[in-house]
């Protein structure tokens, strides 16, 4: 029975620790194993120092033999397995059954989709597909039309970008959403306009010539309707004509849907449906200077577009009250509108368009592809794949609670499909000098695989040269003291010491003698006769290259790694030994720039 427990701990130990890096939870893995097993509680305390000891053994492994040994367990374990996804993962629409599906994408061309984004579209592709429904893509490009705010000589913080609307098809593209059909709401404005003086015309609206400020305090707080609320339908369509002539400034009306003054939520109060722009449009020019808010569009497209379900954040449910306040006034029916909560991103997450766009122009960014951007192109260009995207939001469901994204359910999701390809490096990070005496003179080639899981592959080759019976190698710096995870919790390996024996990988043994600026030790064995000795990567003094490393949060991290990654090819995926998995960018003579992928 213990035996078999204990190939119960070892299975779900190895799963935990590959999903993660190589480094496996004990909370989480027991937490698993009091989950599945329930008839184990009453042993939880003998259980717990078991699960411990048999973690340890797992976290002083190498990844490598870590994937080696759970494989062994379980062929089948690092497959992303075919799921029925949109079965199992989404709830059923309402009030689907019997009508054609039809939802809509509606992105605001103001640079590349991000991560933040990809959960709307994917959760509405994956719902047109359950239902064999039509998915419309309608860029919503009438809020903020340039660069710059022309009256008061203003760079505005949001404005249409024009090379967004290449950009996003390119992220819907990649993430592999087929639309059926496109829209751009710039085109539409004289329709938003037409809808507009209607419900001036029928009282249901009015045009406010309120400073916004006076509006916001002296009405909208207190619950009081302005004085422009109740001007005669006659004074009400001048001042709209005014608006369309230029006789009024930007800034100096806007449209008013009578919603309420007596609203509970002042944010629905008499809300604005239509403002001035005198600001150019890419698409449009200055054919235009009324342009509808968002919710005042969607109102009306909604319903001419024959929507019948709108996915959005929670954080628009505002939106989704006005529409519907407009869709009673004209007797239509409702579409059916699903919110879902907000997802929560870290602070080495910095989801902001115009965030990013700045740091573009400014050059510090390498375009909408720069890791730190998280956009789509910036994933692509990682080598992360749309797969892991999709299924890792898919995974979160359909849930109108916040939820706390883990950049590590991609990274989980995506090793197992970019694997397999993975070119292995030796790397080292923070390189400490190893030099080692007592070796027989020779020329000496250590052999690692390209690929341990597929020898067919064949070897890479590091030649080494020993004068003097002496040569020098760098590794890297976390290798010489104990290693720790972020709590300081030491995580495996003993710092070096003298006496401390420690294997090369594919090289030779070797003993420690002395540790200080550099490390001292002696040669001594080329065959591994202790097969649970400690390996390290290393690379020659100097048959090497630099390596520079761009990671998502903007640190670059800096090492060398063997002069093999000059046979490889911009865009090869590469896994450095016990660091991570990378795809080059760039390559010179004697330097590497790569992204991280995880």
């Amino acid at each position: 029975m213990m035996e078999q427990i204990e190939k119960i701990i070892q299975l779900e130990g190895l799963k935990n620790s590959v999903k993660y890096g190589g480094n496996a939870n004990l909370k989480a893995v027991f937490g698993i194993i009091m989950r599945d097993h329930p008839e184990l509680r009453s042993k939880k305390e003998e259980l717990i120092v078991i699960t411990k000891k048999i973690l340890d053994r797992i976290n002083n492994m190498p990844l490598d033999e870590q994937k080696a040994q759970l494989l062994k367990l379980d062929p089948n374990a690092l497959n992303i397995k075919p799921k029925e996804i949109r079965e199992k993962v989404l709830p059923d629409l309402p009030n689907a059954s019997g009508r054609s599906i039809v939802m809509r994408l509606a992105p605001f061309p103001s640079g590349a989709l991000h991560i933040g984004n990809a959960r709307m579209i994917i959760l509405n592709d994956e719902y047109v597909k359950k239902y064999n429904g039509t998915l419309l893509l309608v860029f919503d490009d009438t809020i903020g039309c340039t660069k710059y705010d022309l009256e008061h000589n203003r760079r505005r913080a949001k404005f249409v970008l024009p090379e967004s609307y290449q950009l996003i098809e390119e992220g819907l593209n990649w993430l592999g959403v087929k639309y059926h059909k496109k829209f751009w709401k710039s085109d539409r404005v004289d329709l938003y306009q037409d809808y507009a003086r209607d419900l001036i015309n029928k009282k249901h609206a009015y045009v406010c010539t309120c400073k916004a400020q006076d509006f916001r305090e002296k009405y909208k707080r207190l619950g009081k309707p302005c004085p422009c609320r109740s001007k005669d339908i006659e004074e009400q369509l001048e001042r709209w004509d005014k608006m369309n002539d230029g006789s009024i400034s930007e800034g100096g009306a806007v449209v008013r849907l009578k919603t309420g003054m007596t609203q509970k939520d002042p944010a629905l109060r008499d809300h604005v449906i239509m403002r001035i722009s005198d600001a150019p449009h890419p698409r449009i020019g200055t054919r235009c200077r009324i342009w509808p808010t968002l919710e005042f569009s969607w109102g009306i497209d909604d319903h001419l577009l024959e929507i019948t379900h709108i996915i959005r954040g929670i954080d628009l449910k505002k939106e989704g009250d006005i529409e519907k306040f407009i869709w009673d006034l004209y007797g239509w029916s409702h579409c059916e509108i699903i919110l879902y909560g907000r997802l929560k991103f870290g602070d080495e997450f910095k989801l902001s368009k115009t965030f990013h766009r700045n740091k573009i122009e400014q050059g510090e960014y390498d375009g909408w592809a720069d890791p730190r951007t998280w956009s789509l192109q910036s994933l692509e260009k990682r080598g992360i794949r749309p797969q892991a995207v999709r299924e890792a939001l898919l995974n979160l469901r359909l849930s109108n609670r916040s939820i706390q994204f883990d950049r590590n359910e991609i990274y989980a999701l995506n090793t197992p499909l970019i694997d397999p390809e993975a070119y292995r490096i030796f790397f080292v990070k923070d390189p400490v000098k190893v030099i080692v005496s007592g070796i027989p003179n020779g020329k000496y080639v250590a052999t690692p695989l390209i690929h341990p899981s597929f020898e067919d592959r064949g070897h890479r080759t590091i030649p080494v040269t020993v004068k003097n019976n002496s040569a020098t190698f760098y590794i890297s710096k976390s290798d010489v003291g104990e290693q720790r995870d972020k709590a300081g919790k030491k995580i495996r390996n003993p710092a070096m010491k003298p006496g401390l024996e420690i294997r090369l990988k594919d090289l030779f043994t070797i003993t420690i003698s002395q540790v200080k600026k550099d490390i001292f030790a002696n040669f001594k064995e080329f065959k591994m006769t202790n097969v649970g000795i400690r390996k390290i990567q290393w690379v020659p003094l100097t048959n090497h290259v630099i390596v520079r490393i761009l990671q998502p949060d903007g640190v670059i991290v800096e090492g060398l790694g063997e002069s093999n990654l000059l046979n490889l090819r911009e865009g090869t995926i590469a896994q450095f030994e016990r660091y991570g998995y990378v795809r080059i960018i760039s390559l010179s003579r004697t330097e590497v720039f790569c992204y991280f992928i995880n």
